[in-house]
């Protein structure tokens, strides 16, 4: 689990906050160290991870647990996130007026390609993947929707991030770019280069950066300015050459194109 230093920790953590807002704060922050992590974690953690009083976090877990957004293992003592968790990010997709024009283009796309389709939001720093639609090929059915990776770090995250000027970019991105794999691009200056040619192809690609094994292909859903969203295809390394990743690439700018019309059409923005 990725910790934070004392420098990183926000400043709700000063006893000097309001209680009513710095509560509200902690129980978020809480939340969201849960959603990093696949593991159980323990008060010690929490409290390695937040900085948080441990007198204060028995009694936001508890509060947490009792309404169902986080759950705990057999002893009690271990937690992890619950249900309500799961009943909220589904309420935001089923809300999302957009999600169902792009579950028609994945499914199209699939079908197209052969390869697996994903449908994907800029936020923050990070992309959170809203809908995908596995290969019929593959072995193993592993839905993505609700996981989020470092823009920098991935074709749907590169040519989002490719809609934003330097200043915007300078604002947005963490001082330290971390490496997924040995391939991921972790240079400011190189990531800027690319996100250049990203802009006069109109699509981005990457190879191997965000997971090992796995060659991806991104465009743009322009129906908002800047572009929020965007389509990918991932691919295995050894079923497809950088030709065959491009010619996607350039299918997938055209399904976005084609997808943003659709959507202006019916009025979403």
């Amino acid at each position: 689990m990725q910790r934070r230093g004392q420098a990183d920790r926000p400043a709700d953590a000063d006893p000097a906050a309001t209680g009513g807002v710095k509560s509200a704060r902690r129980a978020i922050m809480l939340l969201e160290v849960f959603a990093a992590d696949r593991s159980w974690l323990s008060l010690a953690d929490m409290h390695e991870a937040t900085g948080f009083p441990r007198s204060s976090l028995h009694g936001l877990l508890r509060t947490l647990r009792d309404a169902g957004w986080i759950e705990t293992d057999e002893s009690g003592a271990r937690f992890r996130l619950g249900v309500r968790a799961l009943i909220c990010g589904t309420a935001y997709l089923d809300r999302d007026p957009a999600v169902p024009f792009a579950a028609e283009t994945l499914e199209r796309l699939r079908e197209e390609t052969g390869f697996t389709a994903h449908y994907a939001r800029l936020a923050g720093a990070e992309v959170v993947y809203l809908e995908t639609r596995e290969s019929r090929t593959s072995g193993h059915l592993i839905s993505r929707v609700g996981r989020a990776l470092p823009a920098h770090a991935t074709a749907l995250g590169k040519v989002l991030l490719a809609e934003l000027s330097d200043a915007e970019l300078a604002e947005l991105l963490p001082d330290r770019l971390v490496a997924l794999t040995e391939h991921t691009l972790t240079d400011r200056d190189a990531l800027h280069a690319e996100l250049g040619v990203v802009r006069e192809r109109g699509y981005a690609t990457e190879r191997e950066e965000g997971t090992a094994g796995v060659a991806c292909a991104a465009a743009a859903v322009p129906y908002r300015i800047p572009a929020t969203d965007a389509l990918s295809c991932s691919m295995p390394m050894d079923r497809v050459t950088e030709g065959e990743q491009h010619r996607i690439g350039e299918a997938l700018r055209e399904a976005a194109t084609e997808l943003a019309m659709r959507l202006r059409r019916a009025g979403i923005r």
